[in-house]
């Protein structure tokens, strides 16, 4: 049997973890983390303002999709997005399956005043405190390879950090320990991460079932202006929206249409 896309991702990920580690410990990794706590931009603030919020999301390549932007400049796309209305970026740092890095989110994040999310697969305590060292302002928790424990124990190491987390979510049973672990900030996967099938009706069906506290963010498959308006009336108000940004011809112009 072919093993599932994300059991693969987790035991790369857990490999380049433990050499990492061998390099350098956690302990000394941790010191620096620390020390960028008072350095981050409010992510999670923004996209409580009311309005249209969207994470627009830089990425060169998908599993799915394979190449989208091969060439893609992060800086250019990062001012493109914040020039066109954007509340935050997402920057896709995975190598091996998006050809993205942590250098591309260094190099958005200096072009622009922006709050960044660092998106990728992260299964570790080491992973945050890199992202931290990063500059990173928030980072994407995926629930389907975490353990409540895990889960729990990550957000609160973000709070020591000051880091923002984007909890995501695809199904009733990942909200419930999403809101047992502490999430306030919670992404609905509009794309099952196992088919790789997306479909918007689900954020629809789920953000019910988030508490009156949280947050709710819209995630993959929104292609215009009338997804976004399909989902707020929903409820919900923020978007990440990546590959309809990145092969617009003019992702400043096909934001400002997605925001107003």
């Amino acid at each position: 049997m072919k093993r599932d896309f994300l059991t693969q991702i987790v035991e790369q990920k857990m490999a380049a973890v433990a050499a990492a580690e061998r390099r350098l410990p956690e302990k000394e990794l941790m010191q620096d983390a620390l020390a960028m706590s008072g350095k981050h931009r409010p992510f999670a603030t923004r996209l409580g303002q009311p309005g249209t919020n969207i994470i627009a999301e830089i990425k060169r390549a998908s599993p799915s999709k394979s190449l989208i932007c091969p060439n893609l400049d992060p800086a250019a796309y990062a001012l493109a997005y914040e020039r066109g209305g954007a509340a935050a970026l997402s920057v896709l740092t995975d190598t091996p399956h998006f050809q993205g890095s942590v250098e591309d989110l260094k190099k958005a994040r200096e072009t622009v005043a922006l709050p960044v999310l660092r998106k990728d697969f992260l299964i570790s305590s080491y992973q945050i405190c890199e992202s931290a060292i990063a500059g990173a302002d928030a980072i994407l928790l995926i629930v389907r390879i975490l353990s409540r424990e895990q889960l729990r124990d990550y957000l609160r190491l973000c709070g020591e950090l000051n880091l923002d987390a984007l909890v995501e979510v695809h199904s009733k049973e990942e909200i419930a320990s999403a809101t047992w672990a502490g999430a306030k900030l919670v992404g609905i996967n509009n794309r099952n991460l196992r088919s790789f099938e997306t479909n918007i009706q689900t954020a629809i069906d789920m953000v019910s079932h988030l508490d009156p506290g949280q947050i709710a963010v819209a995630e993959s498959g929104i292609k215009g202006r009338e997804d976004v308006e399909t989902l707020q009336h929903a409820g919900i108000h923020n978007f990440l929206i990546g590959e309809s940004l990145v092969r617009a011809s003019d992702p400043q112009a096909f934001l400002k249409s997605l925001v107003n």
